[in-house]
């Protein structure tokens, strides 16, 4: 066999195996689109006709939109606080002038190490004691200790390319510190904290471990009401928020994909 067809053969295979698995990664998620448009009550194929029902009861007033207004209102609050905070470690950490900062570094980024379970458990003997157990402020603050990670790493890996001199030409030219971050440090970096805050917000959404420790009836989000109706009773009202969640994953996905492209065109026309 010449080296022609080998080469034909391995390509062949080569896209042969990124289609299974593509097919392998995706059917699952793709498979309960079709079931939420269902016309019956039970998760079977084939489906008996065509409906928006499952739509019409989710989107309407009652326990589903409830769950997705705490969902939001928790996402968008840890979400602005986890990008302050980890935006500010990064620009710590990027000074290279912090003492202990492998260890401070470790310390940020260990609740993405540390299991939810774990976390979830300290948290609600931590939140009991000062009173912060089955409150929108507590579940908050917990997002927060589970965002602020995403948010460290990305603005740490934008800072790689962030010329620190330019702070200090800034100020040399008169311009306080908070003046300088805003004006010089906050347009270069932000394509970074953008997407760090895309990262912390769609962590919160989707968080559900910690929330069954730290919310309450009054409390619940979208993934503890969609776990509670697994539990309950399986309709595909359940499939047809997953539907939504998958439709707004794939929005942030292309979202901080384009972030990424616009941050790599700035790097590349001022390089």
């Amino acid at each position: 066999m010449s080296h022609l067809h080998l080469c034909l053969i391995g390509k062949s295979l080569h896209y042969v195996f990124g289609a299974v698995m593509i097919v392998f990664l995706l059917a699952p998620l793709i498979a309960v689109v079709p079931l939420s448009f269902s016309a019956g009550s039970f998760l079977s194929y084939p489906i008996p006709g065509f409906s928006t029902q499952w739509y019409q009861n989710v989107f309407t007033a009652g326990p589903w939109m409830d769950a997705l207004r705490n969902s939001l209102i928790v996402g968008v609050a840890s979400t602005m606080l986890s990008t302050v905070i980890g935006t500010l470690a990064a620009l710590a950490f990027a000074r290279r002038n912090l003492p202990a900062a492998r260890t401070l570094l470790a310390f940020m980024i260990s609740p993405m190490i540390v299991p939810s379970v774990i976390s979830g458990l300290g948290m609600y003997f931590l939140f009991g004691q000062i009173g912060l157990a089955s409150t929108l402020l507590g579940l908050v603050l917990a997002h927060t200790v589970l965002a602020t990670p995403f948010v460290l790493i990305t603005v740490t890996a934008t800072l790689q390319g962030f010329d620190m001199n330019l702070l200090r030409a800034a100020a040399s030219l008169g311009a306080s510190p908070l003046r300088a971050f805003f004006n010089v440090a906050i347009p270069l970096i932000a394509p970074g904290m953008i997407s760090g805050a895309l990262f912390a917000f769609m962590t919160s959404f989707d968080e559900i471990v910690v929330a069954l420790f730290i919310s309450g009836p009054g409390q619940r989000t979208l993934p503890r009401q969609m776990f509670d109706g697994i539990r309950d009773s399986i309709n595909p009202s359940i499939l047809a928020m997953s539907s939504f969640l998958l439709l707004m994953a794939v929005g942030v996905l292309l979202l901080a994909a384009w972030m990424a492209r616009q941050s790599n065109r700035h790097r590349t026309s001022n390089g």
